[in-house]
């Protein structure tokens, strides 16, 4: 991170080597100033990571409202950049909070359904029995109150994307609609025996291992093997300490300009301080503080409220998918990023170096894979 908060020798005083000072008998005597002693940067102008972002080869920020360049980041968009071109689903696998409906939409505005509709469903959060009428829609008297037709998401976004958040809370008896639906590319309004048939692109999500849910018997299987045709691992804020200071930076121009304010510093221990907090929240947390901060800071330097005790910190069990991505993590660390040969990451964890290659790809860690290749 290139930023004085950690490199205080940036900001050494440099003082003259000498000063001349008035003797007892009255003539000039030249003496060594002592030597300065090392200051950090007390504050630190937030405009310096404004324009620190991942850019395309020809130099645009392509990626609207995605703020970050760390290569944990920059691997998740080079991986957006390889499948928006296509019709094929995706599946975005993240923890809460870490920005998957931002990745599906970049995945749309950079696919050739760009000028059509995108349409999101939150599946957790519409009740069981209307579940099914949001989807696919209804015709009027086809349940107790169904008093008009309405169109489901599916016809809404015909021609263009539709954005399926938290696709793990589907019941079980709604799956095989929706895997009908995939494969089929039609279905039938609630009440209707009319087949409609659309074009839609479906880009699933979820904070849930669906490969487990699958074992548990809460998650088809067949379903799970259409929607996780491309999956893309979005990285918690945790392993991507370095972007912390660019979105601080971010959300404060946001909500400054939007609460009329002029907000160009923070103090250093401060922006330390963001950087070692552990954000299980991830980035909605870190947006929902900044704003806080934001409305009491009265001067040109954020203010931040207290940030919660590591002790208050409920980070949560472990999931099996983190926990594997982070022992890969390391045994590329240690291997310095080598995946095959006897001193490569491959051999240390006893895999074969393929099947090491498809766990890293599903599980985000595709950086340098230049370096990877013996």
């Amino acid at each position: 991170m290139t930023s004085n908060i950690f490199n205080p020798d940036a900001d050494r005083v440099r003082p003259n080597s000498e000063i001349s000072i008035m003797g007892s008998s009255g003539n000039l005597v030249a003496m060594r100033r002592p030597e300065a002693k090392p200051r950090y940067k007390l504050y630190v102008d937030l405009d310096q990571y404004l324009e620190s972002q991942c850019h395309a080869p020809d130099g645009r920020n392509e990626f609207e409202g995605i703020v970050g360049s760390s290569r944990a980041l920059c691997g998740t968009l080079d991986q957006i950049r390889i499948v928006a071109p296509t019709d094929s689903t995706v599946l975005i696998e993240g923890e809460t909070g870490t920005g998957k409906e931002l990745i599906a939409h970049a995945i749309h505005t950079h696919s050739r359904r760009r000028d059509r509709p995108f349409v999101k469903l939150n599946c957790a959060a519409i009740p069981l029995g209307l579940l099914e009428s949001e989807l696919f829609g209804h015709e009027k008297g086809a349940f107790t109150g169904a008093v008009a037709q309405k169109i489901g998401r599916f016809e809404a976004a015909n021609g263009g994307t539709l954005f399926l958040d938290e696709i793990g809370d589907i019941p079980l008896e709604l799956q095989a609609k929706l895997l009908r639906v995939l494969q089929e590319q039609e279905f039938e309004r609630l009440g209707s025996t009319h087949t409609h048939r659309v074009n839609v692109r479906v880009v699933a999500a979820t904070n849930q291992d669906l490969a487990t849910l699958v074992a548990e018997k809460k998650f088809r299987m067949d379903l799970y093997y259409r929607v996780n045709v491309f999956p893309i691992a979005v990285p918690p804020l945790r392993q991507r300490l370095e972007d912390i200071p660019m979105l601080v930076a971010h959300f404060v121009q946001k909500y400054a300009d939007r609460m009329a304010k002029q907000i160009p510093e923070i103090a250093s221990d401060a922006m330390e301080a963001l950087v070692r907090y552990p954000w299980p929240g991830n980035i909605r947390e870190l947006q929902n503080f900044i704003e806080r901060a934001v409305i009491v800071t009265d001067g040109d330097v954020v203010q931040l409220p207290p940030l919660p005790s590591s002790a208050a910190v409920q980070t949560g069990p472990v999931s099996l998918a983190d926990a594997e991505r982070e022992h890969i993590l390391n045994a590329l660390r240690e291997s310095n990023w080598v995946v095959g040969g006897a001193a490569g990451a491959a051999a240390r964890l006893g895999v074969k170096r393929t099947t090491l290659i498809s766990k890293m790809r599903r599980r985000g860690l595709l950086r340098d894979m230049a370096k990877c290749g013996s």
